[in-house]
């Protein structure tokens, strides 16, 4: 999968879309039930289903357990988020019955974090779609996951801004 650098309001984002052979129903569980979520997303997330609900995110390995602000909630279609100063937008549209289009788009707080959230991000979405298979996921953390050290130098040779800080790091 690749991701492009694009701009949201004003501000620099990645985004990366994804044509699923799930329901819309199968993938708004994974990305809004806490169990499932832990299973892909890089923290566990607990979502208040509600504009101007608490997001939160534990058990990231690499970021202190932190809270967000649910921006935009419609059911099996979207729901946006705070995460620290970046935003995150799931966007799931249907193609039929079986199938759906899932869209991320993280509006970043710097240019140079392009290459490193698309490198985690294909990372998390790849583990997304383990999941999803119903085989066992440990997550974007784990030993089944692809490596993202690789994807960030596949983003990097792209031309995608690099050069943040990389958490978990020194």
């Amino acid at each position: 999968m690749n991701a492009t650098f694009t701009q949201r309001d004003g501000r620099p984002a990645v985004r990366l879309e994804r044509t699923l052979p799930y329901t819309a129903e199968r993938v708004w569980r994974a990305l809004t039930v806490p169990d499932e979520s832990a299973r892909w997303f890089p923290s566990t997330l607990t979502i208040e289903p509600r504009v101007g609900g608490t997001v939160t995110f534990a058990g990231d390995p690499n970021t202190p357990d932190s809270a967000g602000t649910v921006l935009a909630f419609t059911p099996l279609q979207l729901v946006a988020f705070s995460w620290g100063s970046n935003v995150l937008r799931f966007d799931l549209t249907a193609i039929n019955s079986s199938e759906c289009v899932l869209t991320l788009v993280d509006t970043l707080t710097a240019e140079n974090e392009a290459a490193r959230n698309a490198a985690g991000w294909d990372v998390c979405l790849a583990q997304l779609d383990v999941h999803l298979a119903g085989h066992e996921s440990d997550g974007p953390h784990g030993a089944s996951a692809s490596s993202w050290q690789e994807r960030y130098e596949h983003y990097v040779e792209l031309g995608l801004p690099s050069g943040a800080m990389i958490p978990g790091t020194s």
